[in-house]
């Protein structure tokens, strides 16, 4: 029987930066309910705020939920309020040898862009990320900037030999995450193992980036049990399966009588 079911965000629960939607809120609600639950990804606090919490019942069901901001780098508990367990920051001088280097792996890979909706190079304390088309582009030029990843693929070779002592990870629809050597997802799941007290045969991961190079990719490494997805609708019916299983089927049935 498992015990936590870790979940990404982008491209997982929800669309890139887009809220859950109500379906998705009901399926997470019902699913905290009855097992704990863990979200690892690479955006920052404020966006877990709003594309999670925002749509999610507060009720005691939320000590069940464990939040790690920027690809498990940071750690969040509820105890009535948000507390910040750790934060993995870099300093002034790291942050300024993988921006420089991001930008010459840039020009390096020939990459130009047309247009861009807000920064590209975004500091998030303990995580630096490119977004190849700004933090606010549309979801719909995303999806069909990079949809086979090879794009950022030819960045994150020239990137890795830039700054080979830290880890570069692919995310997102257009992102590249760079964190701390060792700092990644993988990181994130052996913190939840030892701050929740869960083993990680316990555990379930559900990501779309579960490939060699993808942000997700160091969960499966981890050892955790790793399902991948194509989308947050392909997660809904996951995550249906996981509930069906954990407590034989009444979970389902009542959100079932509930969208009727």
């Amino acid at each position: 029987m498992k015990k936590l079911i870790v979940f990404d965000l982008d491209g997982t629960l929800a669309e890139s930066k887009a809220s859950l939607d109500v379906e998705m809120a009901k399926l997470l609600g019902a699913l905290l309910g009855i097992v704990k639950v863990s979200v690892i990804s690479g955006g920052d606090w404020p966006q877990f705020e709003k594309q999670v919490l925002s749509n999610l019942t507060h009720d005691e069901h939320l000590k069940n939920l464990s939040l790690l901001p920027t690809c498990g780098t940071k750690f969040y508990q509820y105890t009535g309020i948000w507390k910040k367990i750790y934060s993995e920051d870099f300093t002034a001088d790291e942050k300024e040898k993988i921006i420089s280097s991001l930008k010459r792996a840039l020009e390096a890979a020939g990459f130009k862009t047309e247009r861009a909706w807000g920064e590209t190079i975004e500091d998030r304390g303990s995580q630096i990320t490119f977004s190849a088309l700004g933090q606010q582009a549309p979801l719909k030029e995303k999806k069909k900037w990079d949809p086979d990843f090879n794009k950022r693929k030819r960045i994150k070779e020239f990137l890795d030999k830039l700054i080979p002592g830290f880890s570069v990870r692919l995310g997102g629809a257009t992102s590249i995450d760079v964190t701390k050597p060792g700092i990644d997802k993988a990181y994130g799941i052996r913190k939840l193992r030892d701050i929740l007290g869960i083993a990680i045969e316990e555990m379930i991961f559900i990501g779309d980036a579960l490939f060699p190079g993808g942000n997700d990719y160091p969960a499966e490494q981890a050892g955790v049990v790793s399902i991948r997805v194509r989308d947050p609708n392909e997660s809904k019916r996951v995550i249906e399966a996981i509930i069906a299983c954990l407590d034989g089927g009444q979970t389902t049935k009542q959100l079932g009588e509930e969208t009727r």
